[in-house]
């Protein structure tokens, strides 16, 4: 019942998604520029507690802070417990996983120059778009940093740092995420 009011929610304020939209709990879901977020087709959010036993530590944030923010979440993807939040543009490809506790955020929050940031703390960041491609897994409690893409069908293993560029078909992990194997995918 709480997950009808909540898709209303979603309706009104004009965030686009798609059939199929399962929530195990109420994630917290906000755009200011409203039809520039969507979920596709088969989307599950995971936002209770026990809804991933691997241990969630919030609900899921999904969150456009500037009104020429956008958020893209493919078909078939599952989120548990992560942050998503753009200020230019998040994309995530069909049949993703996204792990519990992951933060996926494409800017700094504040500026890095102690003076800018002192002045005015909530401007003059930097900014990157972040790709996310198809059949990509992300471990639990990774950080993708702004201007990352990470390439189809790639691994994040659990707890990475994940900054620049994962090319498709590998298993990439550590601070900062490097790969460590090329996938075989059989194609040749």
């Amino acid at each position: 019942m709480k997950s009808n009011w909540f898709k209303i929610y979603l309706r009104l304020n004009k965030i686009i998604y798609g059939k199929g939209l399962t929530l195990k709990g109420l994630p917290i879901i906000y755009s200011k520029s409203g039809n520039r977020l969507s979920i596709g087709n088969n989307v599950t959010i995971n936002s209770s507690f026990l809804s991933n036993l691997v241990g969630l530590y919030q609900r899921t944030i999904i969150v456009t802070r500037t009104h020429e923010a956008e958020i893209h979440i493919g078909n078939n993807v599952g989120i548990s417990g992560a942050t998503i939040y753009a200020r230019k543009s998040i994309k995530i490809g069909d049949n993703t996983m996204v792990g519990g506790n992951t933060k996926i955020i494409d800017n700094d929050f504040h500026p890095i120059d102690p003076k800018v940031r002192s002045k005015t703390p909530n401007e003059n960041m930097q900014i990157q778009s972040i790709e996310i491609g198809e059949n990509v897994f992300i471990g639990c409690n990774c950080l993708i940093l702004k201007g990352t893409k990470i390439g189809n069908n790639s691994v994040i293993g659990a707890g990475s740092v994940v900054t620049g560029e994962i090319p498709e078909n590998c298993i990439a992990a550590g601070n900062p995420a490097k790969v460590l194997r090329v996938l075989d995918t059989g194609e040749r």
